[in-house]
């Protein structure tokens, strides 16, 4: 099985810390793969991104408070591209890894099964602010999430669904704006999913200091307060994954010691064990042209797999 990473680019049509992220991507190239949404692609200049950008027919007219036909695009793109696509990281240009690749992996092994979102009631009044259109729903629906975070594959399922079953509700809180603040919680709660979910930050964001009333802070200089809100937010949250808004010229260095040195000592302790789903799964792809023996060679591979952890 696999992780997606969805990136959902924009204006620039750059990566922030393409570097950073091509070097983190790398360790943990057999388990992930890449794509891009993006507006324009005239304006992608990068020739790493443009080797993961999804087709023109996935591309949708989006703007800042309407973005969730990107997110369903590109989660859709990624579903049918490769089928061991387990985990779907929404992503953004300002997005950055703040994990060592190898913490990475250890997640996404052990809570491979789940959905991590953070979620809550809404923060906003429902009756002044129409984001989501929330007052019109029905009260447990009154939810908001955060704009970022990973759904399991299944949890997609439900989102494409719902948007193609659901046309009239997701119009209605797709007008209200900043839809993408409520949707996937509401999605989750309609299918009964919302409370298997992990209700945790996978991507640590500084509201305390928002850029404008809509926008979170974006680290620019590593200056003190940047600093502590990285590690406390590293040393409180266990699946914090990513960081933004990472500006361009925020420093590269300080980025790579959170990546590989900070943890480095609890990283090393990590027991890194691929999950027996994971082994079925490739034994089975790299079978299929032995069908008739398929059924027969994996149960006793799985059983050897058992002998030898416990050896």
């Amino acid at each position: 099985m696999k992780v997606a990473l969805c990136f959902i680019i924009n204006y620039e049509h750059i990566l922030n810390k393409e570097d950073i992220w091509k070097e983190w991507i790398e360790y943990n190239k057999d388990i992930i793969n890449v794509y891009f949404y993006y507006k324009d692609l005239q304006k992608i200049k990068s020739k790493w991104i443009l080797q993961h950008t999804i087709p023109p027919n996935y591309i949708y007219e989006t703007s800042y408070y309407h973005v969730i036909p990107a997110y369903m695009s590109i989660m859709k793109f990624a579903m049918i591209h490769d089928i061991n696509n387990q985990w779907f990281c929404l992503l953004t240009d300002s997005c950055c890894p703040i994990i060592s690749p190898k913490r990475f992996r250890y997640l996404f092994y052990n809570h491979y099964y789940s959905s991590i979102i953070n979620w809550k009631k809404p923060w906003w009044n429902i009756h002044f602010h129409k984001r989501a259109n929330l007052a019109l729903l029905s009260e447990e629906l009154h939810l908001g999430n955060d704009p970022w975070f990973v759904l399991k594959r299944e949890n997609v399922n439900h989102c494409l669904h719902f948007i193609n079953n659901q046309v009239k509700l997701t119009q209605t809180i797709c007008n209200g704006g900043l839809a993408n603040e409520s949707l996937f919680a509401i999605i989750l709660q309609i299918y009964k999913e919302l409370t298997n979910a992990i209700c945790s930050v996978s991507h640590i964001t500084d509201w305390s200091r928002k850029t404008s009333a809509t926008s979170p802070h974006v680290f620019k200089t590593a200056n003190l307060l940047d600093i502590q809100f990285i590690e406390k937010n590293l040393n409180e949250n266990k699946f914090a994954m990513f960081i933004r808004k990472v500006s361009l010229d925020f420093p590269d260095e300080v980025l790579k010691n959170y990546i590989y040195n900070y943890s480095k000592e609890n990283d090393n302790k990590l027991k890194i064990q691929t999950p027996i789903i994971f082994i079925y799964r490739r034994i089975y792809n790299n079978s299929k042209q032995y069908t008739t023996y398929a059924f027969i060679i994996i149960p006793f591979l799985i059983y050897i797999y058992h002998l030898y952890l416990y050896l």
